[in-house]
């Protein structure tokens, strides 16, 4: 019996900064990566940098299928608990692993086989087609341990441990920043690789972290555990794990998707506006992503209490958590909007580059609050098993009103009109979320 489990007692503004400081910190962490690993990338040319800009979707898109799995077991894992059904906690994990394995090893081969059509599809630059080949030929070896290591991550964050999992997520960035400028340019003993060694160093980074999870989920007493015995496979289980991780994977893969159809305006323009916005969107995910793990770590509070019939402090933990956002999001857009130069010179930005990209991150950098804000309420309702409203929200940033908000902006504004697309989406879709809130408390209410 779990009686003293603390999401169910610990008072809510401490248990949110205990929930939210690992996975906020393991998000910096993760996505300070990204744009170091951009900036290295960007020393060797623009050309690289538009290649690792172009690779970009297709890794979000798989990044977004092991967030899928491990959202879902998370929800599942924490309102079990909450219900203190251990053995179908237990028989969850084993799921997920399955889950993350095959799923892994089959997005690691479709990366394979799509790569060279769908960069012919952007590029008429040979050097550019070359380097996206080599880097992502490479990079897409990281799936398996991706999908493990986060299904596990998020197994452990559902019962409460939120530090375990920061540890073993940082010890993959920290092998990927050390051996990223070694293996990209050939420091010391090791060869220079070039763009396929940032590759190399981001799939090491990720192994390291999938072996270190698992040594941490078999190797001490967690409180779920990898259920063998009686073990089968549960039809409903897994269309749970599923339905509960498909708002966040549709918030991460409509990621994937928003960036190839931008490219697809910009094309148009030039590569160094693709490259540019390349380098801008991983200084974006830096400051999204670092607030999502704060949000993340409100989503297994309010999914505990929820499943235990504790509305009172369901609704507290949402309170506070939109306070901490709200907070978070205006830090980081004042951070665009007053340093986009410097920004930019992490990436050895051209003249061109600059001329552009100062006024495009300003720009877009005012849609953050609203996203922030929506994203919020999403989770809500994804705790609350209200998963249409959640996915509904979703769809309507990154492509019901984005998508006619570029091609309708595009034509009457040209380039600007791609920037501006950005903050009109986030603002509607806050709208949405905002009218779909007050609905579901009337109708709870009648």
């Amino acid at each position: 019996m779990q009686t003293n489990n603390k999401m169910a007692v610990v008072p809510i503004r401490k248990l949110i900064w205990q929930m939210s400081i690992p996975p906020l910190i393991s998000m910096f962490m993760q996505y300070s990566y990204n744009v170091i690993d951009s900036a290295f990338v960007a020393q060797l040319s623009e050309n690289a940098l538009t290649a690792v800009s172009l690779s970009f979707p297709i890794t979000t898109l798989m990044n977004a299928a092991s967030i899928w799995i491990g959202v879902g077991v998370n929800v599942l894992i924490a309102g079990y608990l909450g219900q203190k059904k251990q053995d179908d906690a237990n028989t969850t994990v084993t799921h997920g692993l399955l889950l993350a394995f095959g799923i892994g090893a089959l997005l690691n081969l479709l990366a394979l086989l799509i790569m060279k059509p769908y960069f012919r599809a952007f590029t008429s630059n040979e050097e550019i087609y070359q380097l996206s080949i080599a880097y992502l030929s490479v990079c897409s070896f990281m799936q398996i341990p991706n999908m493990v290591h986060i299904a596990i991550q998020k197994m452990i964050q559902a019962t409460g441990n939120m530090v375990a999992p920061m540890c073993f997520q940082i010890a993959g960035v920290i092998v990927n920043f050390v051996f990223d400028p070694l293996l990209i340019f050939g420091i010391g003993v090791f060869p220079a690789m070039g763009i396929r060694g940032a590759a190399v160093a981001t799939v090491a980074g990720y192994l390291l972290s999938m072996i270190l999870a698992f040594a941490l989920l078999l190797g001490k007493k967690q409180k779920v555990q990898v259920k063998i015995k009686g073990f089968h496979l549960q039809k409903q289980m897994i269309r749970r794990i599923f339905a509960f991780g498909l708002p966040s994977f549709i918030m991460n893969a409509l990621s994937s998707f928003m960036v190839t159809f931008v490219n697809l305006f910009l094309v148009a323009y030039s590569d160094t506006a693709i490259a540019f916005f390349g380098a801008y969107f991983r200084v974006q995910q830096l400051i999204v992503m670092t607030v999502n793990g704060l949000i993340q770590g409100c989503l297994p509070v309010m999914r505990f209490n929820y499943g235990a019939g504790n509305s009172e402090r369901l609704h507290s933990a949402f309170r506070y958590g939109t306070a901490l956002v709200t907070g978070m999001m205006i830090l980081g857009t004042l951070a665009v909007i007053l340093f986009p130069a410097q920004i930019l010179g992490l990436f050895t930005a051209s003249e061109t580059m600059r001329s552009f990209g100062i006024s495009a991150m300003r720009i877009m950098a005012a849609s953050y609050l609203f996203c922030g804000l929506s994203t919020m309420i999403s989770t809500y309702f994804q705790a609350t098993e209200k998963v249409g409203s959640s996915m509904a929200i979703q769809l309507c940033r990154q492509m019901l009103f984005l998508v006619p908000a570029l091609w309708c902006l595009d034509k009457l504004f040209h380039l600007n009109g791609i920037w501006l697309a950005f903050p009109v989406a986030e603002t509607a879709t806050l709208l949405v979320a905002l009218v779909m809130m007050a609905w579901h408390r009337r109708k709870n209410i009648s």
